[in-house]
């Protein structure tokens, strides 16, 4: 090329149209791929609920949460013990753990009596009878352990990893990540969510973007028929015309205060919450009503009756959301797991009250083909002693319990994980919380090392500096 050639070449295309026609394009190519992730910067600040590709291909792509509030006993439901029953009335034969509230005395047998189930043969007491029938669904997990033995440090570090600090939770961690599928809706919703341990930290977005925090539904004090999305009944009332302009004008006022301040999480996740609330006002009336539900689908959630409608109906409507779209919907059974006395007559209630709902929303789940790639999580905050206390009583026990899962890529119908011959310490196969929470974010593609967010001078992550995938669940 002669130089006055190479003059007019570099003067007549700029750098753009120069990469494009040299090099056989691959030039371009690189320009292309680094405007391409500019683009999806750009559209990610302009929607931060936009769908994101996950790091790789997932087998789950949204998470349903069966929060047992208090602490299910693992022995008494999930982990058969008969040396437990053989040993009734004598002292565990080994230390114990610091004691967490009152001291506790010797070992005591379960209440309940145990049968085996399914091609699985897996163990579950006469608590969760319809639950049983479904085992095979069921992946188990007898390891589990945790950190704190209180209430509200164990249930915070189950939802956010951390039982000392508050951080974002599992549901706004997996939102920031992946998005939401439907944009007229939360990405994150929790139903009925308890007022005590930790409250509104357990579902907060903490340093994330308010945007990705979860959307509660009445609370831990209110039937779930009157735990909806409020204000929505009122829409109607002002016109859809009026509304926009309204919006408009506070959208306006709100970025002109980010010209003057600059970036602003907090008022730009508002602005946000705003577009989102106008939006869900079409969808949200119609979602939040069961009309359309067959009686027959009401009656298998157990609808019909008192003991069973209100965990019921949050089981169908937690369906109803992930149908639409909704990414993480968390069902809680509050405040009722914690027998430090009365255990028969607790454990009986409550899982009387859950049992029915949720082998139905397995069942629903399975029938609609969704189980394939929804996750079920169920458990509480820790699990309780093998040992007696007050009586007939249990203490709190974070050192060995049971959570199950269902669906999505975990292994169908096995039992993971031991505790000791009584069921006090996890013993095989351990997964710690950290673990627990890897794993999930696993299975909906996400690397837990990489799904982080730079907040006062460093990055974080759900599992901070922990946590290892449970490779022996994953099918």
């Amino acid at each position: 090329m002669s130089r006055q050639s190479c003059h007019r070449f570099t003067t007549v295309y700029n750098r753009r149209d120069m990469l494009k026609v040299s090099a056989a394009g691959f030039g371009s190519l690189a320009l292309a791929g680094l405007a391409g992730e500019e683009v999806r910067a750009d559209a990610a600040r302009a929607n931060p609920l936009a769908l994101k590709r996950p790091h790789f291909e997932p087998k789950a792509k949204r998470v349903i949460f069966l929060f047992m509030h208090g602490g299910p006993s693992q022995v008494d439901t999930f982990d058969y013990k008969p040396l437990l029953e053989r040993d009734n009335g004598k002292p565990l034969p080994f230390a114990k753990p610091r004691v967490f509230s009152a001291p506790t005395g010797n070992l005591l047998k379960s209440p309940f009596n145990f049968k085996q189930y399914g091609e699985s043969g897996a163990w579950v007491s006469d608590l969760f009878p319809h639950v049983a029938q479904k085992v095979d669904d069921l992946c188990i997990i007898n390891g589990m352990h945790g950190s704190n033995s209180r209430h509200g440090g164990a249930l915070l570090e189950l939802h956010t990893g951390s039982d000392t600090f508050v951080r974002p939770s599992m549901g706004s961690w997996i939102t920031y990540g992946l998005g939401t599928e439907n944009q007229d809706l939360p990405g994150f919703i929790t139903m009925c969510p308890t007022l005590t341990h930790g409250g509104v930290n357990a579902y907060s977005s903490a340093f994330l973007p308010a945007v990705y925090s979860g959307t509660p539904l009445g609370n831990a004090s209110i039937p779930s028929d009157q735990a909806k999305i409020p204000f929505i009944e009122n829409a109607e009332k002002q016109p859809s015309r009026l509304q926009r302009m309204e919006l408009d004008l506070v959208r306006e006022m709100n970025v002109d205060q980010l010209g003057l301040t600059g970036p602003d999480n907090t008022l730009e996740s508002r602005i946000e919450s705003f577009e989102l609330a106008y939006r869900m006002q079409t969808a949200a009336p119609e979602l939040q009503e069961i009309h359309d539900e067959s009686e027959a689908t009401q009656k298998m959630y157990g609808l019909d009756n008192a003991e069973t409608r209100n965990f019921g109906r949050q089981c169908l409507m937690a369906r109803r959301f992930i149908e639409r779209g909704v990414r993480f919907v968390q069902c809680t059974h509050s405040y009722k797991w914690d027998q430090h006395g009365n255990l028969k007559a607790d454990h009986t209630k409550n899982a009387l009250e859950v049992d029915q709902p949720i082998a139905a929303l397995l069942t629903d789940l399975k029938a609609r083909g969704l189980l394939q790639d929804t996750l079920i999580l169920w458990g509480g905050e820790f699990g309780r002693t093998p040992v007696a206390q007050g009586g007939d009583g249990r203490d709190h026990n974070p050192q060995g319990y049971t959570m199950w899962m269902a669906g999505a890529g975990v292994k169908p119908g096995i039992r993971y994980g031991k505790t000791d011959e009584y069921g006090y310490y996890a013993v095989e196969d351990k997964v710690h919380l950290h673990d627990l929470h890897a794993t999930m974010l696993h299975l909906l593609g996400l690397n837990h090392l990489n799904l982080t967010y730079k907040y006062a001078g460093r990055d974080f992550r759900l599992t901070d500096v922990h946590g290892e995938i449970v490779h022996g669940i994953l099918s």
